[in-house]
């Protein structure tokens, strides 16, 4: 009977542990699709309606929508499950209250909306894996918005991440301009380190969204799936409507391929559905996109309950990797020494921020040293909570 009952104790833990590899597989896999998806149709060509003949696809703010599109699919999953609880009888609470006016959501929907799109006009003009690492940069912002905002209290390990990732930033875009060798779709160098600077500046305006999703799943204690849903629903929404007005103003971004352009619009949404029919080179990436974005999503969710954010956070640093190892591979970009210098420091910053490096260094040196009795003996009840804390 013993026996009987490990047995099935084994499997389950088994099982529990295979689940977990998928979902972290999924979230790495989904993640990597969609950076290296978005720059793959940004370095295609495909004939379209202005002009006809072949040119980039050049089409940052349309880009943007699709990834909306990826993200209202998550709502769509989350009324599935919801449902699906409803049906089974099964306890409602992990859902929040579902009584609140979803267009509050239609607040951070904006400032996704501002950052995304910003993001992707970077992202056309630097490389994908500048792209993926600069990102990081978001915590610096977050950390600060919290702390004047939301009244949070920032520790040593965060101030010497953001310090950290501020060090890596300067040499990730240093690297990029220094040692400029050339890319595949033509850039110079001042338009890569613009591309750079616009990714730092959009996460500005992400960590003002983030903050205010924070003060509102506080409130309503609003399920995350949903939340991203109803974020992309009111961002496709938004969005949507302005690509008709960009559509008729006679003005492209500088440094962007607008020579190529027989009648210059800033956003020409004809144009990108025209290339979309014209070849599978700029369909399946934008489709991947969209399909990248809401499993992304899903498993990112899936990965932070099942197992923790601090191993989420270790994952996304994982993916960064792969963008840049596949960047250069496929020649997207050229190999440049202070690339992989930046790219350390700034994950060494994310970790000590996330509390991955300071305290779990300082809980090995108290156990190599054997001094666990001191600390047993003088510390406060609330002085071992802090320093056994992973927070």
């Amino acid at each position: 009977m013993k026996s009987a009952i490990n047995f099935h104790l084994d499997s389950t833990v088994m099982r529990g542990a295979i689940f977990n590899v998928a979902v972290a597989f999924l979230m790495v896999s989904t993640g990597t699709i969609n950076t290296l998806a978005a720059k793959w149709a940004d370095l295609n060509t495909a004939g379209g309606s202005n002009p006809t003949a072949e040119h980039y696809y050049d089409h940052p703010f349309f880009q943007a929508a699709t990834m909306f599109m990826g993200e209202a699919l998550c709502f769509v999953a989350f009324k599935i499950w919801f449902f699906y609880r409803i049906v089974q009888k099964k306890d409602l609470s992990s859902f929040g209250d579902q009584k609140f006016n979803p267009f509050i959501w239609a607040i951070p929907a904006m400032c996704d909306l501002i950052g995304t799109s910003i993001m992707y006009v970077g992202l056309t003009w630097t490389y994908a894996a500048s792209f993926q690492m600069l990102r990081g940069s978001v915590i610096i912002f977050t950390g600060l918005l919290s702390v004047a905002f939301l009244g949070n209290k920032l520790k040593i390990h965060h101030w010497v991440g953001m310090v950290t990732v501020i060090v890596g930033l300067v040499v990730v875009g240093v690297g990029d301009y220094v040692f400029f060798n050339g890319s595949s779709s033509g850039l110079d160098k001042n338009t890569v380190l613009a591309g750079d600077l616009l990714i730092v500046l959009a996460q500005i305006i992400t960590a003002v969204q983030m903050t205010i999703e924070e003060k509102i799943v506080k409130k309503y204690k609003t399920h995350p799936l949903q939340g991203i849903g109803l974020e992309g629903i009111f961002g496709f929404s938004m969005l949507a409507l302005l690509l008709i007005p960009m559509y008729f103003i006679p003005w492209h971004l500088p440094q962007s391929s607008s020579s190529w352009q027989e009648h210059v619009r800033f956003e020409d949404t004809i144009d990108a559905f025209k290339q979309w029919a014209y070849t599978p080179y700029v369909l399946v990436p934008s489709l991947g996109l969209v399909f990248s974005i809401a499993f992304f999503n899903f498993a990112g969710l899936t990965v932070t309950k099942t197992m923790n954010a601090t191993t989420r956070m270790v994952l996304d640093t994982f993916r960064s990797i792969i963008i840049w190892v596949i960047s250069l591979a496929v020649g997207w970009q050229k190999f440049e020494p202070l690339q992989p210098v930046g790219y350390v420091i700034l994950f060494v910053g994310i970790w000590i921020y996330y509390n991955l490096i300071i305290m779990p260094a300082v809980r090995w040196g108290i156990r190599k040293s054997g001094m666990r009795w001191i600390r047993s003996s003088t510390a406060s009840d609330e002085e071992k909570k802090a320093l056994l804390s992973s927070e």
